[in-house]
């Protein structure tokens, strides 16, 4: 066989491949033996050639931007390997289900499930019960020693309260200011099997206590979701309730419930331990996510977020910016970007919203969900 037709067939194998990512390698190593084919001999074989070995070497490289940008390779909240990560990050946007993301997803939620048949499984203090208080797992001795390393290791965590901050540090707000966090909260939550718990946070500042829960909705389907916040004092009674609603999730995708209580209703005093309730029902409103591009931008001690539709409908945008100085979360703010007095955003436009931070952080992260303007 001629040497011009196996670069051409190993040409083509690598750009299939590489819609799976794997064939860059391949691909890399055809298209330099295509362009010394080149070279030695001007013939539009080898230009095919070379020009689909190419296609097969960028393909995976800007896979791996959509997934991690710049950046290195990180951990993202599926926790799936690298090549895994990509592919599915890629094909998920473009609204393909992914068979063996869905197997995987499924082997979660029933690690979630309690045995019952209310659909519902039970969490408290990071170990999950089924709904009359049976443990049904519990961390793994490993786990449990990485978090007495880590307590060692940071002794002067910031996650307590308000109250062990210095005298100076509770007097006002500002970018020099460090924010208090009370993490050990105790609570007790259920939510719906295949919703999954991704972070938990307790903030505290002189005016209100907030948990803060960042969920991801892996059950396969799209869901408004609903979450009733309940605080109680040390004899159980309830002080305050806090009820909030994200109006669409689609499968696959990360959002956040926060509680909010002020003091005032607590009298001055944080709860002793909070709870939660989450329940799922089909969206009122039609999922526009994919339609909507959402940025934000650190400016100084504030966010600026922008959103942008590029979809055919207009679009209603809900986002939470979650403020945190290394690990420890500081602030939390929902925001709505509008433009003038609009809260929808026109096809084609987009509208942005600033932010401001009570105390100091170096990074943040966003949760959004979008979805069609009705009646505006």
């Amino acid at each position: 066989m001629h040497i011009t037709t196996i670069a051409m067939i190993i040409s083509v194998v690598g750009l299939v491949a590489s819609f799976f990512f794997v064939g860059i390698i391949p691909s890399i190593l055809v298209t330099i033996l295509n362009i010394h084919r080149l070279i030695k001999e001007k013939s539009i074989n080898n230009v095919r050639a070379l020009a689909i070995s190419l296609v097969g070497v960028i393909l995976p490289l800007i896979m791996y931007v959509s997934t991690y940008g710049l950046s290195l390779p990180y951990e993202k909240p599926e926790g799936f390997p690298f090549v895994k990560q990509i592919v599915y990050d890629n094909y998920t946007r473009l609204g393909f289900s992914i068979p063996w993301a869905k197997e995987e997803s499924d082997d979660l939620a029933d690690l979630y499930a309690s045995q019952g048949a209310s659909d519902m499984y039970y969490v408290s203090d990071g170990v999950i019960h089924d709904e009359s208080g049976f443990i049904v797992s519990v961390m793994e001795e490993e786990e449990i020693e990485n978090e007495k390393k880590l307590e060692k290791k940071e002794p002067e965590s910031i996650f307590e309260s308000i109250d062990s901050l210095k005298d100076n540090d509770k007097k006002d707000y500002g970018a020099d200011k460090k924010g208090a966090s009370d993490d050990d909260m105790p609570s007790y939550g259920g939510l719906p099997v295949g919703t999954l718990i991704l972070g938990q946070y307790f903030r505290e500042d002189d005016h209100n206590c907030n948990p803060v829960l960042v969920l991801k909705n892996m059950t396969g389907d799209t869901y408004r979701y609903e979450c009733v916040f309940t605080a109680r004092n040390e004899d159980g009674d309830e002080m305050a309730v806090s009820e909030k609603t994200v109006e669409v999730v689609k499968n696959g995708a990360c959002f956040v419930f926060e509680g909010r209580f002020d003091k005032n209703e607590l009298s001055g005093k944080l709860p002793a331990m909070y709870e939660f309730t989450i329940t799922k029902r089909n969206p009122y409103e039609r999922d526009m996510s994919d339609d909507v591009v959402v940025t934000s931008e650190i400016q100084d001690n504030s966010v600026v977020v922008t959103a942008y539709n590029e979809g055919d409908k207009r679009a209603k945008v809900d986002a939470y910016v979650l403020f945190f100085d290394g690990d420890e979360l500081v602030d939390c703010i929902w925001m709505i970007p509008r433009s003038a007095e609009d809260v929808s955003i026109d096809p084609g436009s987009s509208a942005a919203i600033r932010g401001d931070a009570y105390y100091k952080f170096d990074h943040v992260e966003t949760y959004f969900s979008a979805y069609e303007a009705v009646g505006d």
